[in-house]
């Protein structure tokens, strides 16, 4: 039974669909995914690591700053049209997944204008263009923030679930805290632990506020763990010390969330999936070039739920940055609270319930073939 999944381009839209892909398989072994994505994207680095077949197809974006690109963009859509055809040909599937990004929407043109039941993952709280045009023809849509249904036009038999964005869930000891501090060499209690996390390539910005805040002295009972992504980290290694953990990348990202009381973070729909369902209070500093300015509808929906506090760049300064993390430290009820808003916002089985739901749609398409 094959099922393909269109998206990418970033691993914002590429890791929700192997997460569905995998839970997918657990659920039904019969079930074979099979990738589609852009030979420009990040899923020609990923994909061939993960052991999924797959097809890059020679997709673009819409080159709105520089319109005599678009050439680019109508040639490659001719071609990847005629290829998507021939492996619909070749195997039939039994529904197509987007996760969104532009290397989903000629793969889901295809299955609406030839009746494949479409399913859509949409990770961010304003929906992207992909998810936004083809809710219409979707048979289910998947919310990783509620708030993004309001954005959508799904016809009359449309699903549409709360179902979170599918992330790896935490284990059953994910909230003790002592084991992984000394893992960090950091004391088993007392203190707090601040996770900074400005994405797998770092944030400069984060970065530069970081690096000045620690200059100037930090609290004394608080402890960092900071990637700074591997672009800066040999500037930042200097920083290294009992109290500071530097390092260029985590992997897995689960041993610093198994250790963090608070984080310093973008707003990636994965990355506040992750902290929510770890229980872990954020300050939020949404990525203002973010397409459609994403991570500041996500920054907002997480400080309107209680889950997390946002500094826009524009704001975030040493002066800023030491005020609320220091708020934090000093207000054990506030970070309780945000503790419980972030756990409540968690969709720890999001690729399990997703994956449940494609299955039943499936099914009931193929009892009435």
């Amino acid at each position: 039974m094959r099922v393909i999944f269109a998206g990418g381009g970033t691993g914002g839209h590429l890791y929700p669909g192997l997460a569905i892909a995998r839970a997918l398989v657990k659920a039904d072994p019969r079930v074979e995914p099979f990738f589609i994505g852009a030979q420009r994207g990040i899923e020609k680095d990923v994909l061939p690591q993960v052991g999924f077949p797959f097809e890059l197809l020679d997709l673009h974006p819409l080159y709105r700053s520089r319109p005599w690109e678009n050439w680019k963009t109508i040639r490659g859509a001719m071609s990847a049209w005629r290829r998507i055809a021939g492996e619909v040909r070749s195997e039939p599937p039994a529904c197509v997944v987007g996760t969104g990004g532009y290397a989903a929407a000629l793969a889901l043109a295809y299955a609406a204008r030839h009746g494949i039941p479409l399913v859509l993952q949409e990770q961010n709280t304003y929906p992207g263009i992909t998810a936004r045009f083809f809710s219409r023809f979707a048979a289910q849509v998947h919310l990783g923030f509620p708030e993004g249904r309001r954005y959508l036009s799904p016809s009359k038999k449309t699903e549409v679930y709360d179902s979170g964005n599918p992330i790896e869930p935490p284990p059953a000891d994910a909230f003790e805290k002592a084991p992984a501090r000394v893992k960090w060499g950091f004391p088993p209690v007392g203190g707090a632990v601040l996770l900074v996390y400005g994405g797998s390539q770092g944030s400069q910005a984060m970065n530069d506020v970081v690096s000045s805040w620690i200059d100037q002295g930090l609290p004394s009972d608080l402890f960092v763990i900071w990637a700074t992504g591997k672009a800066n980290y040999e500037k930042l290694a200097r920083y290294e010390s009992d109290r500071v953990k530097v390092r260029a990348y985590i992997a897995p990202i689960s041993e610093a969330y198994r250790a963090a009381d608070i984080a310093l973070s973008r707003a990636g729909a994965m990355a506040t999936a992750e902290l929510c369902a770890w229980g872990i209070p954020t300050i939020v500093v949404p990525l203002p070039t973010a397409a459609a300015d994403h991570q500041t509808a996500n920054a907002r929906a997480l400080a309107a739920a209680g889950a997390a506090e946002m500094i826009r760049q524009t704001d975030l300064n040493t002066d800023s940055l030491a005020r609320a993390v220091e708020s934090l430290l000093a207000d054990p009820a506030k970070l309780a609270a945000m503790r419980a808003k972030a756990l409540e916002r968690a969709r720890p089985t999001a690729a399990a319930d997703i994956a449940r739901h494609i299955l039943t749609l499936v099914s009931a398409r193929q009892s009435h073939a």
